[in-house]
């Protein structure tokens, strides 16, 4: 194997050097807000991801049945280890959905059919998925969701809304949870259906936000056509879906990884690089009080490093529970991130909220602000990942329902007529 490994590190080098442009110096992390992605920006991306699929490297531990290589994780390491020195196609928050999430609840789920037709797809960038999940009036209640798929002939005709779909405006599909059966309990009606964000009938709306971005999307569906071969997973089956969907949303993705990706450079042993760096562009490296916030905050990432090592361990392992486990890391995602936003705008003053133009440290500091509870909030509250882990973990009582068993039918006709009276 490791022979192997050595030639294919080889080859691979030899290949990055000729078909990819080398990474901008000192790194291109870009933050939420911090780049506004246009349709013609992605599509000079797809070219760079169309280049990597055409080279044998995209979809490295992936099913050559389905346009992957079939290979170890250990090759996938290497392309990790070798790639960090070279651009790759960045697609925004979409890439991550599209790679992390829909593609591997795909794998679990779907049939082999439709991921014949659609898996080459991905991996070659020419087709990117978002989310079709969260709805106007269904966010923490995701079972709750209101948007109908109707049978008519051979046909489903799809009516309702969507909401919080980051980069549906250039995406090209969407995987949507639709209500198929009213006449069953809310978790039992559900089926998971690909939905072309142009096709007819289907409304893409982007909202603005506060860091001046419009990556979220509401999308309308107004009598759009869908068939069976549309449909991820059994019907009515939707909510087993769901759940695996949550455990790739939670960061709990242990499946085959699809999107080559350089590799994370190592920084666990350094105080908190940024937050110094900040500290002493301000003159406050030396100060006591900005040197405990410093260290506060290295103290919560090495504990959120070390937390998602152990539940990733779990999940590896097959542990049950596994949208329960990764609901401990998205809880600290919530709560450490808008924490850590919070400590760099107490580091960086007033220049941390109005800098000078150039000033990427505070542009920086600023939006990492404004995003501080993106996560507190986009794929499951905080509130909601403490329920998930004290009912699936921790085996406590569920909250009281009034709708637990009830068809869904009955619960939307009782909630109308209800008084607030017991």
């Amino acid at each position: 194997m490791n022979a192997d490994l050595d030639t294919y590190r080889d080859e691979l080098r030899s290949w990055l050097a000729a078909n990819l442009e080398p990474a901008p110096v000192g790194g291109s992390t870009l933050l939420r807000g911090q780049i506004h992605y246009t349709v013609e920006g992605i599509a000079e991306e797809r070219k760079i991801q169309k280049r990597i699929f055409e080279g044998g490297y995209s979809g490295i531990t992936l099913p050559t049945e389905y346009g992957g290589q079939g290979l170890s994780a250990a090759h996938q390491q290497v392309f990790n280890e070798e790639a960090i020195k070279y651009r790759l196609p960045n697609f925004g928050v979409a890439g991550g959905t599209t790679h992390g999430v829909v593609l591997n609840t795909m794998l679990a789920h779907a049939s082999p059919e439709f991921l014949a037709r659609h898996v080459p797809k991905i991996l070659s960038g020419e087709h990117l998925w978002v989310q079709f999940f969260s709805e106007p009036g269904a966010g923490s209640d995701l079972a709750g969701v209101l948007t109908r798929a109707d049978r008519d002939g051979d046909r489903w005709i799809l009516n309702g809304s969507k909401i919080w779909s980051s980069g549906a405006y250039y995406a090209d599909y969407g995987m949507c949870l639709a209500r198929t059966d009213w006449d069953v309990p809310k978790h039992r009606g559900l089926t998971w259906f690909a939905v072309r964000c142009d096709a007819p009938g289907v409304t893409v709306d982007p909202i603005k936000e506060i860091n001046g971005d419009i990556e979220f999307c509401q999308e309308f569906f107004d009598d759009v056509e869908l068939t069976d071969d549309d449909m991820i997973g059994g019907l009515n089956d939707g909510w087993n879906v769901a759940r695996t969907m949550l455990v790739h949303e939670r960061g709990g993705t242990t499946g085959p990884s699809s999107m080559p990706r350089a590799a994370v450079r190592e920084t666990k042993r350094r105080l908190a690089p940024d937050l110094v760096k900040l500290a002493r562009e301000h003159g406050r490296a030396e100060e006591p009080v900005a040197r405990q916030l410093i260290a506060k905050a290295h103290t919560n990432d090495y504990v959120a490093r070390q937390l998602a090592g152990r539940v990733m361990g779990m999940l590896r392992a097959g542990a049950k529970n596994g949208a329960g486990l990764a609901a401990y890391m998205k809880l600290s995602q919530g709560m450490f991130g808008a924490e850590r936003a919070r400590i760099g705008v107490e580091l960086g003053g007033a220049p941390a909220l109005v800098w000078e133009p150039g000033d990427l440290t505070g542009q920086a500091t600023a939006i990492t602000y404004l995003n501080g509870r993106v996560m507190a909030i986009a794929g499951g509250t905080n509130q909601m990942q403490r329920n998930g882990i004290s009912e699936q973990v921790l085996g406590l009582p569920r909250e009281p329902s009034f709708d637990a068993g009830k068809p869904f039918r009955e619960v939307l006709r009782d909630a109308k007529n209800w008084s607030g009276s017991v």
